[in-house]
Order: C-alpha cells, then structure tokens, then sequence
C-alpha cells in the first residue's frame, strides 16, 4: 500500500524563525545575521574614504623593462620618478603609459647598465629634453616664473575677492534715489500704486 503525498506542501516559515531566511534575527533579543541597511550604508563610505584617502601608487613599468638587479631597478625608479612626461600633465614617466615615457624608462635603464651615476642619468636627459623634463627644475631666471606661478595665483585670488568684497559693501552703503515723476507715473500705468 503506497501513502500519497499531500498536494499542497507546507509553506515555509519565515521571519524570526527561519534560519534560511536572509532576515533571520535567531531568537527574541539576539541580534540580526544582516546587517541593517544604514549600517550597510556606513560601511560602504567608510570604504570609499579610505580608498580616497589611500590610493594605490599607479606604476607603468612592465616586467620586461625592468632591470634583473635590484639595486639597479631601484636606482632606476627613483630616477623615473623624478623625471616628467612630455607628453602627460605633470605625471613623471614611471607612472605614465605614453609610449614616450616608456622609451625614457628603457633610456634610463640603458645608462644606468653603462655604468653612469644617477646625477649623469638625471643630467643625459636634461641635457636632451631640457628644463621641463624635470619634476622640480632648477631655480633660475628661466624657470622663475614657473617657481612663482602658485604665488602668483594666490595673490591674484585675494585681490578679485577683496575687490569683489570692497563693490559690495560700497553697493550696499549707497543711499537709494529716490524716484522720479515720469517713472512714477510709469509704474502707475502697470499697476503699482503704492511704489514708497
């Protein structure tokens, strides 16, 4: 003799006591398994605060250009990191990808296998690319005004808000004229009467 199953199967718990379900808070008063969503929210901006806060160094050496010495290779990126880009904005060549940069990389490491000191390195390619290659150019009458330009910035800043500060307060201190006849008259025939 066969027992038939029922047709219609159980419906399966859910809320405080179900263990499957993903709101299962265990029993009265224990804590939920979930966190809730203003706790999830919190985590998620402390994440990207740290994130922001610590960002991971972007480095564009390959494997292949790099050197089988250590103390080479490390010679060589603290050379690369103090050289910029020609082609980027203020990015030195060991952070950049231009084909450029990755050709002063292999330049640099090439003298450095000849035996040159980093002064002669850094020198080579000032010498070929003049002052700009240079992260921090040399103090001197053709880089002064790239020296001052941040001071010069700020200065210029100050004087458009104590200028733009002095117009509004002399705007504010002006007596109001009072009106005329004619415009009188002309905000009468729109509607105005009481314009005092």
């Amino acid at each position: 003799m066969s027992v038939e199953a029922p047709s219609q199967s159980l419906p399966r718990l859910r809320g405080r006591g179900d263990p499957n379900d993903r709101h299962f808070s265990g029993p009265e008063g224990s804590p939920s398994l979930t966190p809730s969503p203003a706790k999830r929210g919190r985590v998620g901006v402390g994440v990207l605060i740290v994130c922001l806060l610590f960002p991971v160094a972007a480095h564009a050496v390959t494997p292949g250009e790099r050197l089988a010495d250590p103390a080479l290779e490390a010679r060589a990126r603290t050379i690369t990191q103090e050289l910029r880009c020609l082609v980027c904005q203020n990015q030195s060549i060991d952070d950049s990808d231009a084909s450029l940069a990755k050709d002063l990389r292999v330049l640099v490491r090439e003298k450095l296998k000849e035996g040159m000191s980093d002064a002669e390195v850094r020198e080579y390619v000032h010498s070929r690319y003049g002052d700009f290659v240079l992260l921090r150019p040399p103090m001197k009458p053709g880089t002064l005004l790239l020296w001052s330009a941040p001071l010069i910035a700020l200065l210029a800043g100050a004087a458009a808000v104590w200028m733009a500060a002095r117009r509004r307060s002399s705007f504010a201190a002006a007596p109001a004229k009072a009106l005329s006849e004619e415009e009188r008259a002309r905000l009468k025939a729109l509607g105005v009467s009481d314009c005092d």
